[in-house]
């Protein structure tokens, strides 16, 4: 009897151990979670007020991803000069393919073209006498398959020469030829000369994937060169994809800083980007094999290309040169002079009177006004190698002398210690975790106020807690952006990096904005961005938080206006898995708070690892209501893992930005 009173009495005892544990466990989730209280306060005194640069926030678009090849440029035709297999011939000819077989038709390349700076052409060779009814000859998937859209016009450029007359069937058809969605037949005549043939095609149907090809049924030989197919919808007629570009302008861009980072670089210095290539007739660009991100580029979104999209959007162009450094050759100070005179040409090409040497191609162009650069990037993330400073000091004496009001941007980093060179600005890039980045919100408070301003040219939460682009890394952004805010009177200018990815080269992750051939969407990174396109140029106001949760939370507090109306924009970052009250009280305004027109935006989701994607675009995105309750003192509540901000209207404002 006495065993089993002992069996019995452990079993009680191992139960009430259950329980008590369960208990602790209950208790300890339900403190996790429990709300905590903060206040935060917002003086708006005027004597404390200071106007934010209004350069602060804009975009960086780099030529990585495919962000511009098969991206935002709406050519559809990839490798459309048959250059990128090299200058030695016979060369690959991908992603061009043939529509039969090695029996009825016969393709190569040779250096035929009438272009002398891109001297690879295609020859094709029809061998068959009876050949299928569809025809033999060539095809181009273009960048993972062409977008074709029901009723909309594709403007087609190609060049030929054909010794004999022969007949060209061009169509627009779905990935295996079965779909016919538009198709014209052009003649060729027979001479030995180089034909440019311009057509337009209407389609009749809709396919994502598509094709465009060229096909005959008479035997013989033909040369084909430079085959472009365009959408005639760009944006402003000036070859941008219209959806993507509309993207960039809600992020109401000051700057745009082109066309890289390491793009501008290469791993060797015969693969960099150069601009003098890059301009000029498309067809005569011979187009370069950008060897850090692994792809060949025709150079059609060029330096004249890029200028033109800066005045698009509103935006101010930052011109980032190569300065004769790439990731592993440089070239001697003693010998950079050639250097120096090719970036002098392209400022005079940008800026230069359209009579001038430069300017005067420009114009040709299509562009007689002057483009306004007034910003350049001497090289991108060069500090530290061998000839950067010595490098650097040439071109700054040369530009300084010719073009004195130029702001030059070393990408040597001072907000620790002071540069031993001259700059105006010098480059901050970040790439880290999102708690370290939430972490940097206060990276510039103790920055000298003295010498040059910082441009935060790249900077975002990468690796593992970044998913594809997760909710958690948006809001480590955002709280670093709220110190940027803070330090904006030695901080001038920060723009998020990557901006695109082509989903099918998802080479750098995440991304701002991931896209296909006809879907978009925003990462929570890009929605983070949206919420702070009105800082620029915007009053800030200092704001202090008070709460033992303060480790959690980062804010700031702007002025701004619209058209019509007044605002002070709260915003403030909940890092933490905790609900908070929160006590917003205002003082120093110019004007009462009017709850009429004033609103929350909250950006969110129920795991902070969400992302959004082509099947759900809008899982993490800004969720906008009427903010009922808006005075100069009120009570809101934060929900764990998010960004929230308040527009609080202002009745008959006198803004300090007025001072």
């Amino acid at each position: 009897m006495g065993s089993r009173e002992s069996s019995f009495m452990s079993t009680i005892f191992f139960f009430l151990l259950l329980f008590s544990l369960g208990c602790k466990c209950i208790a300890s989730e339900l403190h996790l979670h429990a709300t905590q209280t903060a206040v935060l306060k917002v003086d708006a005194s005027p004597q404390l007020a200071r106007q934010i640069p209004d350069t602060l926030f804009g975009i960086f678009f780099e030529e990585i991803n495919h962000a511009g090849a098969g991206g935002i440029w709406a050519e559809l035709v990839s490798n459309r000069g048959f250059e990128a297999g090299g200058p030695h011939t016979p060369s690959n000819i991908d992603p061009w393919s043939i529509i039969g077989d090695d029996s009825s038709i016969f393709v190569a390349t040779d250096r035929t073209s009438c272009f002398s700076r891109n001297t690879v052409a295609l020859r094709m060779e029809v061998l068959c006498d009876n050949c299928p009814a569809g025809g033999v000859g060539i095809y181009s998937p273009g960048f993972w398959g062409m977008n074709i859209e029901d009723g909309k016009t594709y403007n087609l450029v190609m060049y030929v020469k054909s010794p004999e007359t022969v007949e060209l069937t061009v169509s627009l058809t779905s990935s295996d030829g079965s779909q016919n969605l538009a198709s014209t037949t052009i003649p060729v005549s027979g001479v030995s000369n180089w034909t440019k043939l311009e057509q337009k095609l209407v389609a009749q149907g809709t396919n994502r994937t598509s094709r465009l090809q060229i096909t005959t049924n008479k035997k013989g030989v033909v040369w084909f060169d430079q085959v472009s197919l365009m959408p005639a919808d760009t944006y402003k007629g000036h070859g941008f994809r219209t959806e993507l570009i509309s993207m960039m302008l809600d992020l109401k861009p000051r700057f745009l800083r082109f066309p890289g980072g390491c793009f501008v670089e290469g791993e060797w210095l015969r693969n960099a980007f150069r601009w003098r290539e890059s301009i000029g007739p498309w067809e005569e660009r011979p187009g370069h094999f950008g060897d850090v991100w692994h792809y060949w580029t025709d150079d059609g979104l060029g330096y004249y290309e890029f200028l033109q999209l800066s005045e698009d959007l509103g935006a101010a162009p930052i011109w980032v040169f190569n300065n004769g450094i790439s990731h592993n050759d440089e070239v001697d100070t003693a010998a950079i002079a050639p250097f120096v005179k090719d970036v002098l040409d392209s400022l005079e090409f940008a800026r230069g009177s359209a009579d001038s040497t430069w300017g005067s191609v420009r114009a040709a162009m299509g562009h007689p006004e002057p483009f306004p650069v007034k910003y350049v990037a001497i090289g991108n993330e060069d500090c530290g190698k061998k000839f950067y400073r010595g490098n650097y000091l040439k071109f700054y004496n040369a530009i300084r002398e010719a073009y004195p009001d130029i702001q030059m941007i070393s990408n040597c980093d001072a907000s620790s210690s002071p540069l031993d060179h001259p700059a105006d600005l010098y480059d901050f890039h970040v790439y880290t975790d999102s708690k370290t980045l939430f972490s940097m919100k206060n990276t510039f408070d103790r920055s000298s106020r003295n010498g040059p301003k910082a441009f935060v040219s790249e900077y975002a939460v990468w690796r593992s807690d970044a998913g594809r682009g997760s909710l958690l890394a948006s809001l480590a952004e955002a709280a670093f952006l709220t110190g940027l805010e803070k330090n904006s009177d030695v901080v001038q200018m920060a723009s998020y990096a990557p901006l695109f990815v082509n989903n099918n080269d998802q080479t750098w992750n995440p991304d701002a904005i991931v896209f296909n051939s006809w879907q978009q969407y925003g990462t929570p990174s890009y929605w983070m961005q949206t919420l702070f396109g009105e800082s620029s140029g915007a009053i800030f106001h200092p704001v202090t938080i008070t709460s033992s949760y303060s480790g959690s939370l980062a804010a700031s507090a702007i002025t701004w206006q619209d058209s019509e109306n007044s605002f002070l924009r709260v915003k403030i970052i909940n890092f933490g898995s905790d609900p908070v009250s929160l006590t917003i009280s205002a003082t120093g305004l110019q004007a009462r708070v009017n709850a009429l027109g004033s609103t929350a935006t909250v950006l969110t989701s129920s795991n902070v690892m969400d992302e959004n994607s082509f099947s759900n675009p809008n899982k993490v995105v800004p969720v906008k209501s009427q903010l009922s309750n808006a005075a100069e003192q009120m009570q809101v509540t934060l929900v764990p893992h998010s960004f929230s901000s308040f527009d609080l209207a202002l009745a008959q404002s006198k803004l300090v930005a007025e001072m």
